[in-house]
């Protein structure tokens, strides 16, 4: 099952490319429990030995260490065919133990990974499978928190990705291609830091690798030369003449959405209540839009923040706390630097005259995207 998600990059990337984020093949995995388990027989022989120095490299240090905290998730989900009949379908991606509390151990994972499940099987490095059951997601970030009932597995250590630096080794450990290829170790370096990608209309944050990833390793580890996982892989870049550009989420953001997944079951996220367009949206759906700056309210919740404060159909939302927002991207950039319960300054246009009026900004209610 691959979710692929394009989107042009020419603006950041100067050619045309495609984001794509992998969720893992959909092939038959009938033999995989016995190839998973003599696989992880051999590299626990393997980890035993005792190797010199100059084999020993951080790369070593670091798949011995986390190696066994990466575990496979098979997907089984539920899909349409075209007579519109419900058929299983089954994907695979990859997941990090990150937690051990009551008998219970915690694995965080992409959410394209778990999206749609009927069923989550979580296969571990010691070749064991045990029934995943999901505790909450967030598509935001694209990331998601399993649980299985054993909780004496091995916890990978999260590093800090706010003092990565461009050029430090990188290690992907993940299921490339599924589980036949579970603990799949690819080394390369950090690329980039902070690399804005829009994705699905979302724009995210993300550590640029060349660690070779694949689809299967979503949800996988990424982590630096002293064993520290430092970010979740999520997405890469495919197209042709392309190499080397993969895509991971920052950990310090990761702990911040599993934290609050842990504790709600989703992430309380502000919003101000409106939905609106920018010339560019206003023409995907039909439209044209003949306004020069700002940001069009063509839709309003009357309880909603913005009604509250008094704000209509029809108002061109020109600034956000007195920074212009001329597209819909950067107004969902700017409430997501906010709180629940934050106070914002909104500046618009109506019937040609600027106005201001004080916003308090609300938990964007669950059935909401």
């Amino acid at each position: 099952m691959n979710n692929k998600k394009k989107k042009n990059l020419a603006a950041a990337l100067l050619v045309a490319m495609s984001v794509v984020s992998f969720s893992g093949c959909s092939a038959g995995q009938a033999d995989n429990g016995a190839s998973s388990s003599s696989a992880a027989a051999v590299q626990q022989a393997a980890s035993n030995q005792t190797l010199s120095d100059a084999r020993n490299t951080p790369v070593v240090r670091a798949a011995k260490a986390v190696g066994p905290t990466v575990v496979g998730i098979t997907n089984k989900a539920v899909a349409r065919d075209w007579f519109n009949n419900p058929v299983e379908t089954e994907g695979v991606g990859s997941g990090v133990i990150f937690k051990n509390d009551g008998g219970k151990s915690y694995i965080v994972t992409n959410n394209h990974v778990i999206s749609n499940a009927k069923e989550l099987i979580v296969s571990l490095a010691d070749g064991r499978t045990l029934k995943g059951k999901l505790i909450g997601a967030d598509e935001m970030t694209d990331l998601a928190v399993v649980r299985v009932d054993d909780g004496k597995l091995p916890v990978a250590k999260f590093g800090d990705s706010d003092k990565i630096v461009v050029g430090e080794p990188a290690i992907a450990i993940g299921n490339p291609m599924g589980l036949e290829f579970q603990g799949s170790v690819t080394s390369g370096v950090i690329s980039a830091l902070n690399r804005t990608l829009d994705i699905s209309d979302k724009r995210v944050k993300l550590l640029q690798t060349d660690a070779a990833i694949n689809p299967g390793n979503s949800g996988g580890a990424l982590v630096n030369a002293d064993g520290e996982v430092i970010g979740i892989n999520s997405a890469k870049v495919a197209a042709n003449g392309v190499e080397g550009m993969g895509f991971s989420i920052p950990i310090n953001t990761v702990q911040n959405v599993i934290n609050e997944i842990m504790e709600k079951g989703y992430v309380a996220r502000p919003y101000l209540g409106v939905s609106v367009f920018d010339p560019q949206t206003a023409a995907r759906y039909g439209y044209q839009l003949n306004i020069d700056k700002g940001v069009y309210v063509f839709q309003l919740t009357l309880n909603g923040p913005s009604g509250k404060a008094g704000l209509q159909r029809g108002d061109i939302i020109l600034k956000l706390d007195g920074q212009e927002t001329n597209s819909v991207q950067d107004l969902r950039a700017k409430i997501a630097e906010h709180k629940v319960g934050d106070t914002v300054k909104v500046t618009f246009d109506r019937n040609g005259k600027q106005k201001n009026v004080d916003v308090v900004l609300e938990e964007m209610p669950q059935d909401k995207n």
